[in-house]
């Protein structure tokens, strides 16, 4: 009960705080490129099992020097890291993450309340596509069945066709994929689609629309700083496949005629 107690007050703060986090955020911002989300119809699905896969996505325009000057492994990893400071700065604070070497904890103001566990960032880069991939491991937000399991975090960029000579875009999505809410084993499917889930939909849309302003934050790991680095970088999986994550995955990247058509 304790654990359902916390994961309920959780949702209920982070509701309040959407009522000041959204003007807070939006006042003021300079913005150096477009984004247009572009979800899928159906965007946040349940299976039968209680997994979850959510899915939501935006089209970035941006000046093409820009675009070059950013794709990069250590602009990969910042896009990361802006994601987290997004959430934090949404949440007015309440929410936010502890880096260790081997995990990312996302809590609810301070230790032991853990609503998510991650296992250490997983990076993967060519010319025409960027993944940056957090394994879900546990939290007081994950039910038992999807701990340790298959499920994840993912952020996903796409270069697509010019827009013109000077000017480039993204195709940027956020996808939860095999993702066992607590909420909806422990309580009910609708309370889970009422809160966690719509909550998690609004900080998505807010951070997609966040980058048209393209104020990527420093990396606190700073894993791909040098170019030795980033060399190591893998490539992602052709998009003729499906973009499941693999624990062996190193196809070669799509071509450019795949991408730009």
């Amino acid at each position: 009960m304790a654990v359902i107690a916390v994961s309920v007050a959780a949702a209920t703060t982070l509701a309040l705080a959407w009522l000041t986090g959204v003007r807070r955020l939006r006042k003021g911002a300079s913005r150096m490129a477009r984004a247009v989300l572009v979800d899928p119809d159906q965007h946040t699905t349940m299976d039968e099992r209680g997994a979850v896969r959510s899915v939501q996505a935006a089209d970035v325009t941006l000046p093409l020097r820009a675009l070059e000057e950013i794709w990069t492994p250590m602009h990969l990893e910042r896009l990361a890291r802006t994601y987290w400071r997004y959430l934090t700065r949404w949440t007015l604070g309440l929410i936010r993450v502890k880096y260790e070497e081997d995990e990312r904890a996302v809590v609810f103001l301070m230790r032991p309340f853990v609503l998510l566990r991650f296992r250490a960032p997983e990076y993967e880069l060519d010319a025409w596509r960027g993944i940056v991939r957090w394994r879900i491991a546990s939290g007081l937000l994950v039910s038992r069945t999807g701990r340790d399991g298959d499920g994840y975090l993912q952020i996903d960029v796409r270069r697509c066709k010019r827009v013109d000579p000077e000017t480039g875009r993204v195709h940027i999505e956020v996808e939860v994929a095999n993702f066992y809410p607590a909420l909806a084993s422990a309580i009910a499917r609708w309370f889970y689609t009422a809160t966690q889930s719509r909550i998690h939909v609004i900080v998505t849309h807010g951070f997609l629309r966040s980058l048209a302003r393209l104020d990527l934050a420093r990396s606190v790991v700073g894993r791909y700083e040098t170019p030795a680095d980033a060399d190591a970088v893998p490539d992602p999986p052709p998009l003729s496949q499906p973009a499941r994550p693999s624990a062996t995955d190193n196809a070669e990247g799509p071509s450019p005629e795949q991408t730009a058509a």
